[in-house]
């Protein structure tokens, strides 16, 4: 099975938080069968949250690469085909219009991975996902 996980799992899998992510994600994630991938629009949405304070990393952001490579995870880049399934995705008032989710819904759809997400919004793409 392989996965993409969105931003906020991310960081509560790398932060131990196991109030906030779901025991199956948790599950999935740590699963050694499993592969699991991060967006490089994840570590874009980490830094720019993190210099606006919004967001506190408290393992760092310069050991953000190295936890990554610990917990098995992959980086996904942002292609062509991801920005033209983005042509694709409803843009009306009731999807939100959060850039960083909708290139994450659309790499999930391009790469036919599994979306990590417990965005509540989710439920109005077409796309998979487990939380």
């Amino acid at each position: 099975m392989n996965l993409l996980i969105d931003t906020h799992a991310l960081i509560w899998f790398l932060n131990g938080n196991e109030t906030e992510l779901s025991l199956k994600a948790r599950q999935l994630i740590a699963n050694p069968t499993t592969v699991s991938f991060v967006s490089i629009a994840s570590l874009w949405e980490m830094a720019i949250k993190i210099r606006l304070g919004s967001l506190s990393f408290e393992p760092g952001y310069d050991n953000l690469l190295n936890l990554l490579a610990q917990n098995g995870f992959e980086i996904l880049p942002i292609t062509f085909q991801h920005t033209r399934q983005l042509l694709t995705l409803p843009m009306h008032h009731l999807h939100h219009r959060d850039p960083f989710d909708r290139v994450l819904i659309a790499q999930s759809v391009v790469e036919n991975l599994l979306l990590v997400t417990a965005d509540s919004n989710i439920y109005q793409y077409e796309v998979d996902w487990i939380w």
